[in-house]
């Protein structure tokens, strides 16, 4: 049998899709409308909803393509499960047939699945009468976007600071590390309530305490990680090519060190979350009238420990628990299996 005659399987539609280029573009298709709807949507007018769109499909598709990708692993599929139920409410809320969950009615007090008013609530409704199932899908978004924004930059700042100590080392390490555990000697909380008394709250503001809070344990992962992996055969073949540091760094050492951070990723979504709904429960988060989390589990602090309205208080804390629980999950997985790669 000639090489013409050997007959090459072609490719499934989902092995086309699982290429670094479309899976990026994917992510960035999901995440910017929505970052853009959430930090710059009051800005946009009516047609603001329009922009979240292209995000629907490519939340279900990234989905899709996540658990196909995962399915040996079920701890993995519930977290990526419970994650992306709420990235899809997040991108979906604008066509939902909610109603405005700023919005105060006379219907206030009311029970889950009961009809005060001529109104219907699902999940009942606040003391000031707002929908409690609107306000819980609304507030997601804020969570999502500003935390996993935050979380974001704070990795990129660490990541850039871990590779050049690692990699570079001498002075480089010795100065990076020092501030490093300067910051790391502050308890997160602490540090957080500093920086947001002195520069205001908002979420812009959060992002920047995060980066502060997170990034310097960030710095001593990818540090670890840069110092075990510089060691390697192909980092040496780099530097004998007379490769530029920050090609090593970047295109060598930072790929080959992913498994551990993504994992790393997970979690620290998760830890801040619980810092963003604890800050804005304190004030020093992200601030009404916008629906959040946070701000649902402060109005209903009084109110919640009533037995016949705890409600008010178990809907949001269990929303922020289903969302970390998520992401701990997700982290297993992956963990688990990469102990079996």
């Amino acid at each position: 049998m000639t090489t013409a005659e050997i007959a090459i399987p072609e490719k499934s539609l989902a092995d086309r899709l699982m290429t670094p280029r479309i899976l990026v573009g994917l992510v960035l298709l999901m995440w910017i409308p929505l970052t853009i709807y959430v930090m710059f949507g009051k800005s946009l007018g009516p047609a603001k909803d329009i922009i979240l769109m292209p995000a629907i499909p490519a939340t279900v598709i990234l989905y899709l393509l996540a658990v196909r990708a995962w399915r040996e692993s079920w701890v993995a599929i519930l977290g990526l499960t419970l994650v992306f139920f709420w990235l899809f409410m997040a991108v979906t809320a604008p066509w939902l047939p909610l109603v405005d969950p700023n919005k105060p009615t006379v219907a206030s007090f009311t029970l889950p699945l009961h009809t005060k008013k001529d109104m219907f609530f699902w999940l009942g409704s606040d003391q000031k009468g707002r929908d409690m199932l609107s306000r819980t899908i609304w507030g997601c978004q804020r969570v999502l976007v500003w935390g996993v924004t935050a979380t974001f930059v704070a990795y990129v700042v660490g990541a850039a600071f871990g590779l050049v100590a690692g990699y570079l080392a001498g002075w480089w390490d010795e100065v990076i590390s020092f501030i490093a555990n300067v910051f790391l000697s502050f308890p997160v909380m602490v540090l957080y309530i500093l920086i947001l008394n002195y520069i205001g709250a908002s979420g812009f503001n959060i992002i920047i305490a995060v980066t502060f809070a997170s990034a310097p344990a960030i710095m001593r992962i990818v540090r670890g990680l840069t110092l075990d992996i510089k060691t390697r055969d192909y980092i040496f073949a780099a530097q004998t090519r007379g490769e530029h540091p920050i090609y090593i760094m970047l295109i060598e050492l930072l790929p080959n060190s992913r498994g551990p951070i993504i994992v790393d990723a997970c979690l620290r979504l998760g830890y801040t979350t619980v810092a963003i709904t604890t800050l804005t429960f304190l004030g020093l988060g992200l601030q009404p009238p916008d629906p959040d989390w946070g701000l649902m589990i402060k109005e209903s602090a009084i109110t919640g420990l009533i037995p016949q309205f705890s409600y008010q208080l178990l809907i949001p804390a269990l929303s922020v628990s289903t969302l970390i629980l998520g992401f701990n999950l997700l982290a297993d997985g992956l963990r688990e299996m990469s102990l079996r790669d």
